[in-house]
Parts: structure tokens; sequence; C-alpha cells
């Protein structure tokens, strides 16, 4: 990750870390899932209301954890918002990919927009599961399971 880059990647995790975006509770959520990550601590729960079209009309999640946790949580959230669910799995399936260091976002086609911030993550392997704890509570949620641990 050059400088510039770096940077930018440390302004936008402070920046979601210190205000994060639709962190609240959904009252009624359609789906939800509660995740950690023992590793360092994270914990967040995820709530969605998804219609009869499988579309995602709200997103949602509370939790305590690292900056790094939270923001990806933060920007994850803006990203799914209407989407349909078929697209967060694909967009789940891209960020996985880029957080491992299997998806070079300058030259594999991605839909991940802003999110590609993370594209360096994989050089920190604790961190990894930071960054996708939310991701994979999502899709946890989606699938109608409760739980998700990132052991």
């Amino acid at each position: 990750m050059n400088s510039e880059m770096r940077e930018l990647y440390q302004q936008m995790i402070l920046s979601h870390n210190k205000n994060p975006k639709n962190f609240r509770v959904i009252e009624e959520p359609s789906h939800f899932a509660a995740g950690h990550n023992p590793l360092c601590g994270d914990n967040l729960d995820v709530y969605l209301q998804v219609d009869g079209d499988n579309k995602i009309l709200d997103i949602s999640f509370q939790g305590s954890g690292c900056a790094i946790s939270k923001s990806a949580a933060s920007m994850m959230t803006e990203t799914l918002k209407g989407k349909s669910v078929e697209e967060a799995d694909e967009l789940f399936e891209q960020f996985h990919k880029l957080v491992t260091g299997k998806l070079n976002p300058e030259k594999n086609s991605h839909q991940l927009g802003k999110l590609t911030i993370f594209s360096g993550i994989w050089e920190y392997p604790s961190r990894v599961k930071c960054a996708s704890l939310s991701w994979h509570t999502t899709k946890a949620a989606l699938n109608n399971e409760d739980v998700v641990s990132t052991e």
C-alpha cells in the first residue's frame, strides 16, 4: 500500500470509527445475527429489514470493537442498503477475496467502490477477521443463523 493510500485508509477508518453510519438497532428486523471475534474481543449485532423481493431495505449494527471492525461495519451497511440479497452475497465474496489478498482492485473487476480501502489489510492477518466480522455476521443473518464466531 503506497503512502497516499495508507493515509486515506487511516482517515476513512478513523472517520467511520468516530461517527459510524447505521449504528443503531432496527426494532423489528426480519433478519438478525450476533458476531464475535474472540481474538480481539469484537462483538457486534447486525439487524436487517429485507422485503419480500429480497431487497435490503435497511441494515444496521451495534456493538463494540476495534476501529477496523467498527469502520468496516459502517461502510458495509452503507454499501448494502438498497441492494438485493443476491448482490449482497456477491459483494461478500468480493470483499472476502479483497481482504485475503485474492482480489486486486486495480486489476480485477469488482463492485466494491470505496470498500477497496481495505485492500491492504491482508498484509495484517490478525486484522482480516476484524474487517470481515460484520460481513460474516450479515451473511449468517441472511441465512437465518443467529450467531457467528470468527474462530
